[in-house]
């Protein structure tokens, strides 16, 4: 009795890590355990449904610098400054800057007096000491930059949660247009959209889905990542959402026969032949396979895969196992896809 006392009181040490470590595992979020068989136990909600975003950058993106006509002939404070399209400006004279006009009237009423910026270059802060002239002929104070803050656009819901009427879309994140750089998200809307024409795509050109937003707000944007767009969906009903379905890890995906939903000139999201022709398990980002159209009626209406249907939901073997996420320019029938897995390790943790 002695000898077994001591062999339990031995092995407690190796009894608690066992325990603290199955607590560990069992708390890690969606976003977390999302790995193999880890997503075996979750369902979603296919989307196919297209949606439109405002977007509204944290801080004032910096698309370009130019010369400014002064009374000297050209300057460019900006570029003297050492700033650079990319920089995001945060911060002028320690206040907090989020749109062009605060910019603007900052470097306005300067009336030529050094500006102390606040920027964020490559996820670093730096300080950097700014001073505009006046512009001729009208004499307003300017630095010779080009900014952005917010931008607008459509995509296609991946998959909704029923449990909390959370998603996610594009399976890419919002990039600026002219730096390639993901947006820092300040804040952001959702709308339904309507679709009313497709410019098909062609060799060499992308093609377009074309609608109009909805005017009623039916959402907010909380997350823009490498990998997706993630929010909340506003007075969604169980009835009104799709049936969930169960997931594929990456390791599930094959090559072979598949779907997607997305919605082409009507009200309604329909199912699309496709085929998955490549796959990249090593990719971590939003590229892991490749697909091609193969369904005749996708091919008459659009010519392949155009802009709008990112985040389309890829479905093989019956389970939610990607979405669809840029088309190749060369080959419209034929773009990238990224595993549902990949979606669901970057959700931010408000909308987990």
């Amino acid at each position: 009795m002695i000898r077994k006392i001591k062999d339990v009181k031995s092995m407690f040490p190796r009894i608690l890590a066992f325990i603290l470590l199955a607590v560990l595992i069992y708390s890690m979020p969606v976003g977390i355990y999302a790995k193999g068989n880890g997503i075996k136990d979750i369902t979603l909600c296919p989307g196919g449904m297209p949606f439109g975003v405002r977007f509204y950058t944290r801080g004032v993106l910096i698309v370009g610098v130019t010369e400014v006509v002064c009374s000297n002939g050209k300057e460019s404070p900006a570029l003297d400054a050492g700033l650079h399209a990319k920089d995001v400006i945060t911060e002028i004279n320690g206040k907090e800057v989020n749109t062009v006009d605060e910019v603007s009237e900052s470097i306005g009423e300067s009336s030529g007096q050094t500006l102390e910026l606040k920027v964020k270059r490559s996820n670093k802060e730096i300080k950097i000491s700014l001073t505009p002239v006046a512009s001729e002929p009208d004499g307003i104070y300017r630095a010779g930059l080009w900014i952005r803050d917010s931008t607008a656009g459509i995509g296609t819901v991946t998959f909704i949660n029923p449990k909390n009427n959370t998603f996610a879309g594009l399976g890419h994140g919002i990039c600026d247009v002219d730096t390639g750089e993901l947006m820092p998200l300040l804040r952001g809307t959702v709308s339904n959209v309507t679709i009313n024409g497709v410019t098909k795509g062609i060799k060499g050109i992308p093609g377009e889905l074309k609608g109009y937003f909805s005017t009623e707000i039916c959402g907010s944007l909380l997350g823009n990542t490498l990998t997706g767009v993630y929010g909340q969906m506003d007075n969604i009903t169980s009835d009104s959402l799709p049936k969930s379905m169960s997931l594929a890890s990456g390791d599930e995906v094959h090559e072979g026969e598949a779907y997607i939903l997305c919605t082409v000139g009507s009200e309604q999201a329909d199912e699309y032949k496709v085929e998955i022709v490549k796959i990249d398990k090593n990719n971590s980002d939003c590229k892991n396979f490749v697909i091609k159209i193969v369904d005749p009626a996708l091919l008459e209406k659009t010519g392949g895969i155009v802009q709008g249907m990112s985040g389309s939901p890829v479905i093989q073997d019956g389970k939610l196992c990607g979405a669809v996420t840029h088309v190749l320019v060369n080959d419209p029938t034929s773009g990238y896809g990224i595993f549902i897995e990949n979606m669901l390790k970057n959700m931010p943790e408000v909308v987990k």
